[in-house]
């Protein structure tokens, strides 16, 4: 049975069925554009292209809606979970409608067809033995009597040391955990120590399953996946596979189905991923479609949309499950993706650090278009990449503005001026006609040839090529020019241009198909696919015939003013500093000294008369100053707020009689004061410098 996983990999017929899958989103808040870049525009790209070459296409989809994020956030809001999913499930299921993003199916996995499939799959592993039952102990909170799983933990992680790290895993460094795998434990609730308690869960013993996927895997995909999906994979069954909770102590979520599974429910990675099979069940009802070959049947290629830190669970877990169960295929591609940055700065749903898809439409109406490009064209496919405002405006007018708007602009209002928009007939074709055509004919596979890759960069980028190719024939050809020598030649070069425009059309739907229906109105050749196909492009002698009539022109695209993207940056740095006093930490007062202990601190006004880099640090300074009493060498933690040379002659408090301190080999002879003001940035601590000199005791 694994060898002919292998070979339907390696198979190379060409399947036209495809169940594509996008990772369903949490409903603990609204969607932004990491979650845009990193999955749901480059699966609705591939849905969109695969639609338009004849292929039969399931897109699904659905809101998230167990685990402990979605109770914490109830928690926090002291509102019930129910509350919680219905607000964010409505909130996102509008987002992903405004943006163009076409699932054949959106559903969420508190319907009660997910329940149903959900259970019946952990009865069914559960009654062929598949699970591990054991009793273990863990984290409990006494003070909230509550079992701490996941998210409700946090602490530092065992692998990279980072100290903000979950119960399930370590954002900074990637690691899947457990929660009692973390140092110095946290419950998220109360904010106590944890103990341990002891609780009776099942297992999924996923070391049963690693010569499966290593041959399926390592052996089927090591030259078809991507490297970042390979690697975390090869990494994982390298590492030794060990059993994986599929239950959890919770009140919230799928009941475990089997006796003693009272009080618990299905972990959430669990019961997920089958979330998009329900989504497919929930689809062919409504469209009285049969749900099974979509995912039974061996010739529908199944690939899975998500970001890096859902690998493991999409890539090892997931088909583990499938293939206990049995009779599912597995995925042929899991073109996972990096992570979007903003401004240099991680997105962060906690600090607002986000750029929100419903509040982008309020400020950029009808722009769609213009993020999904931007998204598209700086995508993190290979590392993660980084947004910024700037970087939007320059896509919008250097390209789609100056380019794409540009070129079908000219050719709408030069067809209507010269021929009352009128498709001209055309006459004898150059050499540079006919190569000009037979260049939009290839377009087609060009762009076919990336998108079959996952390259959505690259394609959106040959898309906009075809767009160049647009803009270089005329300006080459100056039809503006030739109308006052030569009319029949202008037939023909208009003639040209519009077959250009009209494949622009076509193939711009996968990504900009608000401007694609736009394009296909002024045109007048109808918003439907139908009309024209992908494959027509390339094997259409021609795609806007002599005397059809085209409509005036319209505005594609418009020009973004710097006034609007300071306005975004400004929210940032409102955002920034709102979260900088929300959590803003004040020092506690320290024990309490008497009299007697302050008169022992000598503290003396001083000039730093040297300063130098210490080398190899990133923070030291080494300064020589002049305390009136001595000249002394103090190293000090200020060189990545100042620079030596800027610090020279500066007036000082310096605390003179601390004990003599080594620092990289160098005898510190004291210490500077120095405090923060209110933008955080490191300060001195300065005496009043009129009349004031060295060696004065500061009382």
């Amino acid at each position: 049975m694994w060898l002919n996983f292998i070979l339907m990999s390696e198979n190379n017929h060409t399947p036209n069925r495809y169940t594509i899958t996008a990772a369903l989103p949490y409903t603990n808040g609204p969607i932004h554009i990491g979650h845009l870049a990193g999955v749901y525009v480059p699966a609705d790209i591939y849905a969109r292209y695969l639609r338009l070459t004849g292929k039969e296409v399931a897109f699904v989809c659905g809101s998230d809606e167990h685990g402990v994020a979605i109770s914490m956030k109830a928690k926090k809001e002291d509102v019930t979970p129910k509350e919680i999913i219905d607000k964010y499930h409505t909130i996102i299921k509008k987002s992903f409608q405004d943006f163009g993003i076409t699932f054949d199916n959106y559903s969420r996995t508190s319907a009660d067809v997910h329940h149903e499939t959900a259970s019946e799959f952990f009865k069914k592993l559960y009654e062929q033995s598949d699970f591990i039952e054991e009793t273990t102990a863990q984290l409990y909170d006494e003070e909230a009597k509550q079992f701490l799983a996941d998210r409700f933990v946090i602490g530092t992680c065992p692998k990279c040391g980072h100290e903000e790290a979950y119960g399930d895993q370590c954002e900074n460094c990637g690691s899947s955990l457990n929660a009692t795998d973390l140092i110095n434990p946290k419950s998220t609730i109360t904010g106590s120590t944890p103990t341990t308690k002891e609780t009776k869960h099942w297992f999924l013993p996923l070391d049963r399953y690693e010569g499966f996927l290593r041959e399926w895997i390592l052996e089927g995909h090591k030259n078809d996946w991507k490297p970042n999906v390979y690697g975390q994979c090869k990494s994982w069954i390298d590492g030794g596979l060990e059993p994986r909770a599929v239950t959890r102590d919770l009140d919230w979520g799928i009941p475990v189905p089997v006796e003693g599974g009272e009080g618990k429910v299905l972990y959430v990675w669990f019961d997920a991923p089958i979330g998009y099979i329900s989504s497919t069940k929930e689809w062919a009802e409504r469209e009285g479609k049969d749900w099974e070959p979509y995912w039974k049947d061996e010739n529908t290629k199944l690939v899975h949309f998500i970001g890096k830190d859902n690998i493991v669970f999409h890539c090892i877990i997931f088909p583990a499950i499938l293939k206990s169960h049995g009779g599912y295929i597995l995925p042929e591609n899991v073109p996972a993706n990096e992570f979007l940055n903003l401004e240099g700065n991680k997105l962060s749903t906690s600090k607002n650090w986000a750029v929100w898809l419903h509040e982008y439409l309020e400020e950029f109406p009808d722009m769609q278009d213009v993020l999904r490009y931007t998204l598209t064209a700086n995508a993190p496919e290979t590392k993660d990449n980084d947004f910024t405002w700037k970087d939007f405006q320059a896509r919008n007018n250097n390209e789609l503005v100056a380019i794409l708007g540009n070129f079908i602009n000219r050719v709408v209002v030069l067809t209507n001026k010269y021929y009352e928009g009128v498709v001209p007939a055309p006459s004898n074709f150059t050499e540079l006609d006919r190569e000009t055509l037979d260049t939009l004919k290839k377009y087609p596979e060009i762009i076919s040839t990336s998108l079959e890759r996952y390259r959505f960069r690259e394609a959106a980028q040959e898309f906009m090529n075809l767009a160049r190719l647009g803009n270089k024939y005329l300006a080459d050809e100056e039809p503006w020019k030739v109308i006052k020598q030569d009319e029949e030649r202008v037939k023909t070069i208009m003639y040209v241009a519009l077959q250009i425009a009209a494949g622009l059309a076509v193939l711009s739907e996968p990504f900009l198909p608000f401007t694609s229906s736009k394009l296909k109105e002024i045109l007048a050749v109808g918003s439907s696919a139908e009309e024209t196909s992908w494959n027509d492009v390339s094997t259409k002698e021609t795609l806007l015939t002599a005397e059809h009539k085209i409509n005036q022109s319209q505005l594609l695209f418009r020009k973004i003013e710097d006034s609007e993207i300071q306005k975004q940056l400004d929210k940032l740095e409102a955002a920034k500093k709102a979260n900088e006093n929300e959590n803003k930490v004040v020092t506690p007062q320290k024990d309490t000294i008497t009299f007697d202990d302050f008169t022992k601190l000598d503290m003396r006004v001083g000039t730093i008369i040297e300063a130098e880099k210490m080398p190899k640090t990133k923070k030291l300074l080494v300064l020589k100053v002049d305390t009136g009493i001595d000249t002394r060498t103090i190293v000090s933690g200020i060189a990545e707020s100042f620079k030596a040379e800027d610090i020279i002659g500066k007036k000082v408090t310096v605390l003179v009689n601390l004990a003599p301190r080594p620092l990289r080999g160098v005898e510190s002879q004291g210490m500077i004061l120095m405090t923060e003001n209110k933008e955080g940035k490191l300060v001195f601590v300065n005496p009043d410098e009129d009349g004031v000199g060295n060696g004065e005791g500061i009382n």
